[in-house]
């Protein structure tokens, strides 16, 4: 072994520590909360914390509802940006749509908050006439903009990748350009697809001040979109001034794990994907 190869093995050893400590650093701090049998009653009950109760079921509710519709308005829209660059496009103003894009995921995360705190919470609000505007829909349409640049990029580069061979058979046969988009670009790229949404998904559970700023910070279960709502990142923010020795305090830790539990099912998600979109194509090239 040469020593690039014995650097690229550290590396790769330290990413492996470096994240196995995260998860045991949160499990032990958490340690007074299993010893008194009180984990799942944390992830089962509501916050009442005059009541001495402080579950954070609220919050995971509040994160999965957040998160999940936010997937969802982004989706369609990263999806026809993404076509519209790679595909329909002239070359000219796709490249300059895509330099756009890559920019927008440069911007910090507080000025999408500005922007929603003073232009988009009104706007909710005078609409749907009721409530203050701070919101699951509010949170989860400002959140939607920011894993959009994420995700455009994400599907752009998996179109990219369809084999010029492809492509130039569908304009031998005097295809157009959307049907050259619907029937050979987006099956090939499927994978990265979904993949980038997969991953625009993890972006949005671990994403903090927009949820903060945006999503009113109840602590109740919401019942509909236009209701106030806490995320489980929010919540950590929100609590971590308590007394280091309370119970109330080391509910960020039983956060932290939930959280945990989610990025990782979210990359088992990925991977599971990735095995199954292969599938055709090792049964394509065998056949072959």
């Amino acid at each position: 072994m040469n020593i690039s190869e014995k650097f690229f093995l550290f590396a790769a050893a330290f990413s492996a520590f470096c994240t196995l400590f995260v998860f045991v650093f949160m499990v032990w701090l958490a340690l007074p909360v299993f010893r008194g049998g009180l984990f799942f009653q944390i992830l089962t009950r509501p916050w009442l914390p005059d009541q001495g109760v402080y579950g954070i079921y609220p919050m995971i509710v509040g994160t999965g509802a957040i998160s999940l519709a936010s997937v969802v308005f982004a989706f369609p829209l990263s999806l026809g940006c993404a076509a519209f660059i790679s595909g329909l496009a002239p070359e000219r103003i796709g490249a300059y749509l895509r330099k756009t894009v890559r920019f927008m995921t440069g911007i910090p995360t507080v000025i999408y908050g500005f922007v929603g705190v003073f232009l988009l919470v009104p706007v909710v609000r005078e609409w749907f006439d009721g409530g203050s505007g701070l919101c699951i829909l509010s949170a989860s349409i400002l959140l939607a903009i920011l894993i959009s640049p994420t995700m455009i990029l994400f599907f752009t580069d998996s179109f990219d990748r369809v084999p010029r061979s492809y492509l130039a058979a569908v304009d031998a046969l005097g295809g157009s350009k959307v049907q050259k988009m619907l029937y050979v670009v987006l099956p090939y790229a499927r994978q990265g697809v979904l993949t980038g949404t997969v991953l625009s998904l993890g972006r949005a559970v671990g994403d903090t001040l927009i949820s903060l700023m945006i999503a009113g910070n109840a602590v109740a279960v919401p019942g509909s979109i236009l209701d106030s709502a806490r995320t489980l990142t929010a919540h950590i923010a929100l609590v971590i001034a308590a007394d280091f020795d309370s119970i109330e305090f080391r509910t960020i830790f039983a956060c932290g794990i939930v959280l945990y539990g989610f990025t990782t099912l979210i990359v088992l998600l990925v991977q599971a994907l990735g095995s199954w979109s292969r599938k055709p194509m090792r049964k394509h090239h065998d056949i072959r």
